[in-house]
């Protein structure tokens, strides 16, 4: 059995396959990366430092909803479309976003162009260590933009808010699953954000995102990450939704369902930071 997942324009690349598609007129990177605060990274500099040939860089923070409280959520349709067109990125492109960290945030940007009804779009498998690491090169040559409408057609069944996750977690009629680290889906450490309290919510199941990836950074083949899921207690017949810390591994365990065809899956996108934060919403600590 391979460990490498065969390349899907819709969801996962590889290293090979972008080398191949650099010089597609309408190939489209994006460097989607974006660091916890604790990381002592800057994802901008690093980007103007040494990125993928073409690479335009989307900042999470920046295209997001200013009027919320809550870190990076999903901006309104008309700011995703305007920031997206002044990226150069429209109607007919083929997308790949990657990471520097591997296969972190590059997700969430997959996730939120899904959101917004774009399809072709694909993460780098391995993200920026893996194409370094097979021999790419990198350059700090800036892209030439050039503007090019896209059409936005929310899909709102991806995205759900607090109020349907917690009538969720009361009927059991979807698993919610958690991508955080163990020790922080027990309540066993306190959470990198300040205020918030620890633990999960009741009834969720716990698929911590790096056991979705094989030792060098990828992700795992299909049939693997559906034992992940169920040897984590998933029960994959019914809907899922997930979740972690404020939005962003949960779209990684969104990318690893699409990989195994399980099409009826949403995004918390206040993930804990939101559901940690109101002492009037039940947790639960332990294992689930």
């Amino acid at each position: 059995m391979t460990n490498t997942a065969p390349d899907d324009p819709k969801t996962l690349v590889s290293t090979d396959w972008l080398a191949a598609h650099l010089k597609n007129p309408d190939l489209r990177i994006l460097d989607g990366s974006w660091y916890m605060p604790d990381a002592g990274r800057d994802a901008r500099a690093e980007f103007e430092k040494g990125h993928i040939a073409g690479a335009r860089f989307f900042d999470i923070d920046d295209v997001s909803d200013h009027r919320s409280e809550l870190p990076h959520t999903a901006p309104p349709v008309e700011k995703f479309m305007s920031r997206v067109r002044a990226m150069g990125v429209g109607d007919g492109h083929q997308i790949v976003v990657y990471d520097g960290s591997g296969l972190f945030s590059a997700a969430r940007v997959w996730w939120l162009f899904r959101l917004m009804g774009h399809e072709n779009i694909a993460v780098l498998d391995g993200g920026l260590p893996k194409w370094l690491a097979d021999g790419h090169k990198t350059t700090k040559t800036p892209p030439n933009i050039r503007d090019r409408h896209m059409t936005v057609k929310p899909r709102p069944a991806l995205i759900k808010d607090v109020t349907q996750v917690a009538r969720a977690a009361k009927l059991r009629d979807h698993n919610i699953v958690d991508a955080r680290a163990p020790a922080r889906f027990r309540g066993d450490t306190e959470e990198p954000r300040e205020g918030l309290r620890s633990g999960h919510i009741p009834g969720s199941r716990n698929v911590f995102y790096q056991d979705l990836f094989n030792t060098n950074g990828t992700m795992k083949p299909a049939n693997a990450l559906r034992t992940v899921f169920t040897d984590a207690g998933v029960d994959m017949q019914k809907p899922i939704i997930t979740t972690c810390g404020s939005g962003v591994t949960a779209a990684i365990l969104s990318l690893a369902l699409e990989r195994i065809g399980k099409k009826d899956h949403s995004l918390y996108d206040g993930s804990w930071t939101e559901w940690g934060m109101y002492a009037d919403l039940p947790i639960a600590t332990g294992a689930a």
